[in-house]
């Protein structure tokens, strides 16, 4: 079922989203302060691409500096990038197959406007054997 899932996301929403965190992580890495921002992007990129059997948790030991980083990522793409979670999940709640999708995309919103402080693991019960 997760496969199936993450295809049918890839296909309707998980490419463009793909495309918009690679972009911001671009244009992060362009400006010296804001490389970690751009790290990070990208590897929510990954996340987003295919987010069902993985899941974000708090990241132990981070600090006062993750708290800064994450004021600085939602000025410069975690705001953009919450609006097109919000845009994707609401063209993806018209549809019946689309509700579950819709209702990830809006779980991604925290991730995507505060990502520092957090890490993407594996889900417990993701691996069968």
């Amino acid at each position: 079922m997760r496969t199936l899932l993450n295809v049918i996301w890839f296909l309707l929403a998980g490419l463009e989203l793909f495309i918009a965190y690679v972009f911001f992580g671009i244009i992060a890495c362009i400006f010296v302060v804001t490389i970690p921002a751009g790290v990070a992007c990208f590897r929510m990129a990954s996340y987003v691409v295919w987010p069902f059997g993985r899941e974000v948790v708090p990241k132990p030991g981070a600090g006062a500096g993750s708290a800064l980083m994450n004021i600085v990522w939602f000025l410069v793409a975690g705001l953009w990038l919450a609006i097109g979670h919000i845009t994707t999940a609401a063209a993806q709640a018209v549809t019946i197959i689309g509700i579950p999708l819709a209702i990830a995309n809006i779980k991604l919103i925290p991730v995507t406007c505060f990502p520092f402080g957090k890490q993407i693991v594996e889900s417990p019960g993701a691996r069968l054997f």
